[in-house]
């Protein structure tokens, strides 16, 4: 353990140092960096694809479930997703540097703010490989050090990722710290790192809720979290059918393992012997398993009937919560009790009723008349994310470049004193 502990912390510390070194780059310089980095991943496609392949099939050997071998997969539309994202990084402003809330006071100083970045990093992920390439394009152009852990299943992958980033860093003058990939998988290396609150400024996860809850508990460094993705859609009274339909089976189908997955249906009352049964049968279509409280049973035939545990499940599978709702109170009341505070719409014709919900909705992201899976940071004009979170201190939501950056008070003078 004292290796993996003194491994880490040499990581941490060449992380440290380029951090140091990325506060004098140029917006030229890390842009250069992340487009070369979008041509590599384009011109080493196969040996990306070859090395996702071995992950996979030794995921499946270890019996994983589908929703971790749907996060785990690449594909060419997935690589083509990560240079695509890069780019749009790359036009996105850069935030370092930026200086605002500038006044004069009366003894001629001028106090304002300017956008500084956080630091160092780390990311602890499970799965995802493409969050390889996202999270060290953001770090970099938000002038961070990163360091990343990902899981076990995707080492293949990510390592063949991570030798394409230090080749573009290091042919454009960067330092090879400034992303580090930690190649051990072990629980030590997450622990070395969860307590490294002298060299790492803050960690974010990204990973399923036993992961997050881990790193929330034993972490002496600051965190960046979301433990859960209990997302609702509500068809208001005041809904048009066809939205409805439309925007409730995309948040329920177009993918089951994503946090921004609905998990819950609400319906009013006046229309759910109306829309409940369209969805049913496209739902029926798809394989998707409907539970329903008493007054969805009473309109749906066949389906399970919803346990008190089911309005606080996040499924990530092909399985449903409904439930009938007198009300626009009714379904604001149960969303602030049984969300996480992730993403949550409502599909309504009525302004008054959608501006009540974007008010009363406690939740990172609030909709009307969209599908929760617009809750990205990709589809937000971000270019990427890092993570979502449904914290509120320092930053809420889909985490983009802003969201890696802190300000510091600036002060100019001209040789003012204090009396």
């Amino acid at each position: 353990m004292q290796n993996i502990q003194e491994y880490v912390r040499q990581t941490a510390t060449a992380a440290k140092q380029a951090f140091y070194t990325l506060a004098g780059a140029s917006t030229a310089q890390k842009n250069a960096t992340l487009l070369l980095l979008a041509e590599l991943i384009e011109q080493h496609q196969n040996e990306i694809l070859e090395a996702n392949a071995l992950d996979l099939e030794n995921a499946e050997a270890k019996g994983l479930d589908a929703a971790l071998l749907d996060r785990l997969k690449l594909t060419e539309k997935t690589i083509a997703g990560m240079s695509e994202g890069l780019r749009q990084i790359v036009a996105l402003p850069d935030p370092v540097g930026e200086m605002d809330e500038f006044r004069l006071r009366p003894n001629g100083l001028q106090i304002g703010k300017m956008r500084v970045p956080l630091g160092v990093i780390g990311i602890i992920y499970e799965s995802r490989p493409n969050v390889t390439v996202d999270a060290a394009a953001l770090c970099l152009k938000s002038g961070n050090a990163c360091i990343l852990r990902g899981g076990s299943e995707a080492f293949n992958s990510n390592m063949a990722i991570a030798k394409l980033i230090t080749q573009a860093l290091l042919e454009n003058g960067l330092p090879a710290g400034a992303v580090s990939l930690i190649e051990n998988t072990s629980r030590e290396s997450v622990g070395a790192m969860l307590q490294s609150p002298d060299l790492i400024d803050v960690i974010i996860p990204r990973g399923g809720k036993s992961l997050v809850a881990r790193i929330s508990s034993e972490a002496r460094v600051p965190v960046i979290k979301h433990l859960d993705g209990i997302c609702h859609v509500y068809i208001d009274k005041a809904a048009d059918t066809q939205k409805a339909v439309d925007i409730a089976f995309n948040a329920k189908t177009s993918r089951y393992g994503t946090c921004n997955t609905m998990e819950t249906l609400l319906v009013h009352q006046d229309r759910a012997a109306e829309i409940l049964p369209l969805l049913a049968e496209k739902y029926r279509e798809k394989g998707v398993e409907l539970r329903g409280c008493d007054r969805t049973l009473t309109i749906l035939n066949n389906i399970k009937a919803a346990s008190p545990e089911d309005w606080d499940t996040e499924y990530l599978a092909p399985v449903l919560a409904v439930k009938v709702v007198d009300s626009l109170n009714d379904a604001m009341a149960h969303i602030n009790l049984h969300g996480s505070h992730h993403t949550d719409s409502i599909v309504t014709e009525s302004y008054t009723d959608a501006q009540i919900f974007l008010r009363m909705v406690d939740s990172a992201s609030v909709m009307v008349n969209a599908s929760t899976r617009f809750a990205d940071g990709f589809e937000y004009g971000l270019g990427a994310e890092i993570g979502i979170s449904t914290d509120k201190i320092h930053v809420r939501g889909p985490v983009g470049l802003n969201g890696l950056t802190s300000q510091k008070w600036v002060v100019l003078g001209n040789g003012q004193v204090r009396s």
